[in-house]
């Protein structure tokens, strides 16, 4: 069985190293990347996968970063089975008031791991979430 998508497996070539084992932060971040720059509805095999998109909760701020908070979390516990226990917050940039910048906190779904890991995000232009 492959450790990769079908897509990653077609852009190098279908050639799969099975000596090569992918670091699973580097695959959940990669993951991440794609689920948090999908809004919800934008897949049609998944229309519930991806993230809520934010020109629809903007004009509340700050209100909204409630709504946005809880639906990064949603996303990562529905779509990420690798990660549990997600907590996602704020974090407020005094340089940057209206910045959306979140941290998000995820324990290794293995049996037996005690790895955690943090992210962090930020919104930058056109809505592109910027993970590291």
């Amino acid at each position: 069985m492959s450790t990769r998508g079908l897509l990653s497996r077609l852009e190098n070539g279908g050639v799969h190293l099975s000596s090569r084992r992918e670091d699973p932060l580097e695959s959940i971040t990669r993951h991440l990347r794609v689920l948090l720059n999908t809004r919800k509805g934008e897949s049609v095999a998944a229309p519930g996968y991806g993230i809520l998109d934010f020109n629809d909760v903007v004009h509340s701020y700050p209100a909204a970063l409630q709504k946005i908070q809880a639906s990064i979390r949603s996303a990562i516990q529905e779509y990420e089975p690798r990660l549990r226990n997600v907590v996602v917050q704020h974090l407020p940039d005094d340089n940057e008031p209206v910045a959306l910048k979140f941290e998000i906190t995820a324990q290794l779904a293995q049996k037996g791991s005690r790895d955690i890991f943090r992210f962090r995000t930020r919104v930058g232009a056109g809505g592109q979430v910027e993970l590291w």
